[in-house]
């Protein structure tokens, strides 16, 4: 596993924190892919759109008919947060491969993001189904 880690890795900047917060300062679209539980726990990521992993491709191709709004195009800037920056960075490279070519995840996800005393959001999930 740690092989295709590595993989989905090679050639991409991964975000830091402050960079992850210019980036959606400038319109980067953000995703949270954690679970209902793993939010329930951990809370909401301010500013994000909830997808579940399971149908992520399918929500931001902008060629596929299940797409959601804001996937306009393959020059859409997307950064993917998960709790830990692991399966983030695996769901970045599926959404490279499908022509998102500008996606990225946040380096040590919501855990370094809570950790480095970030806010977290009191309002409900935007959840996208």
């Amino acid at each position: 596993m740690e092989d295709v880690l590595a993989a989905s890795r090679v050639g991409v900047h991964r975000l830091t924190l402050a960079e992850l917060v210019a980036a959606a300062a400038r319109g980067a679209l953000v995703v949270d892919t954690r679970t209902e539980q793993h939010r329930r726990v951990q809370g909401e990521f301010p500013g994000a759109l909830v997808i579940d992993r399971t149908v992520l491709e399918w929500r931001l191709d902008p060629t596929s008919p299940w797409r959601i709004p804001e996937a306009t195009g393959p020059d859409l800037e997307v950064v993917v947060v998960c709790r830990h920056g692991y399966s983030s960075s695996l769901a970045a490279a599926s959404l490279r491969a499908v022509g998102l070519h500008r996606a990225t995840d946040l380096a040590g996800g919501v855990q370094a993001w809570r950790a480095a005393g970030m806010p977290m959001s009191d309002g409900p999930a935007d959840v996208r189904e």
